[in-house]
């Protein structure tokens, strides 16, 4: 039992590191490591009779309806993480860019394969599904982003937005903070600073939309299983634009001393030097780490 939490709680950080990526998401690594639907399942059973159990303290039935103890340490990972690698994330991204890129276009390409596997039957309805949730994750990846916002009122709306693209594989919650405007004032600097009031108006947004999307995704899963996971694929497939390493800024603006970028201008390497190299075995290691994980959980659900 105690194995079984501890590899739950290295989930929970691998979905929290992944939710500060922009262009990552934490519900890619939770259907990748297998926890998906049991997250979604779990969240989802927050509801009216949730409350009358608490309500009549009745805490064991409690903990056993809501499975409590498997939610607490996924997030409880999460939060670790995410609370822990805030700063050195900010260092990385500043000056080894294309080696975090490398790493995680890796992770996610190789993700691809596994979770298309999933689906029973590749037919006409679910390749079109694909295809349309590629061209809506692409199309918000060339969304301009808008400017940093600190109203109460739009910062728990980024909770909700935010937190809806966080638990949908591809579509991650931080680039559409990114887009929103309010990525580094939300997830770094509210972080490091302890900023208690953005903190508490993001998380409170974020517990809403968290309930609320559970109930819808649970739902489409239990009777479209194999169109939501279509869905799902296409949108991973159509987040890799974002996370290409190797991307300059094409054009951006300078909004109250920071700059904001507009676009990118994608490329390949001219040349195989100690970056690209290192770069190349990062994209390799992390999609070995994928195949490993899978046959993992394959193992452990024999």
């Amino acid at each position: 039992m105690l194995k079984y939490y501890f590899i739950l709680f290295l989930k929970g950080i691998g979905m929290g590191i992944a939710n500060v990526i922009p262009g990552v998401s934490g519900g890619t690594i939770a259907l990748i490591t297998r926890i998906y639907e049991p997250l979604i399942n779990s969240l989802k059973s927050f509801d009216k009779h949730a409350l009358k159990l608490l309500l009549k303290f009745k805490y064991v039935d409690f903990i056993k309806y809501t499975n409590f103890y498997f939610l607490v340490t996924i997030f409880f990972g999460s939060l670790v993480s995410m609370f822990s690698i805030a700063k050195i994330f900010k260092y990385l991204f500043f000056h080894h860019p294309i080696l975090i890129w490398s790493f995680f276009f890796g992770l996610i390409l190789a993700s691809i394969y596994f979770v298309a596997k999933r689906i029973k039957k590749w037919n006409t309805l679910n390749l079109i599904i694909c295809f349309i949730s590629i061209m809506v994750a692409t199309t918000i990846s060339l969304m301009n982003p808008g400017n940093e916002n600190s109203n109460p009122f739009f910062v728990f709306m980024c909770g909700i937005i935010g937190i809806s693209g966080m638990m949908l594989p591809g579509l991650s919650g931080s680039f559409i903070l990114i887009l929103l405007g309010n990525y580094e004032l939300l997830l770094v600097d509210a972080i490091i600073e302890l900023n208690y009031t953005l903190l508490v108006l993001f998380g409170l947004g974020s517990i809403f939309g968290l309930l609320a999307f559970s109930h819808i995704i649970a739902w489409l899963l239990k009777k479209y299983k194999d169109q939501t996971l279509s869905m799902l694929t296409g949108f991973i497939v159509g987040s890799l634009l974002v996370i290409w390493p190797w991307k300059k800024i094409g054009k951006s603006i300078v909004i109250d001393g920071k700059t904001k970028v507009i676009d990118y201008i994608w490329y390949m390497p001219e040349s195989i030097n100690l970056e690209t190299s290192i770069a190349i075995l990062l994209f390799f290691t992390s999609m070995g780490i994928i195949y490993a994980l899978e046959k993992f959980s394959t193992n452990q659900n024999k």
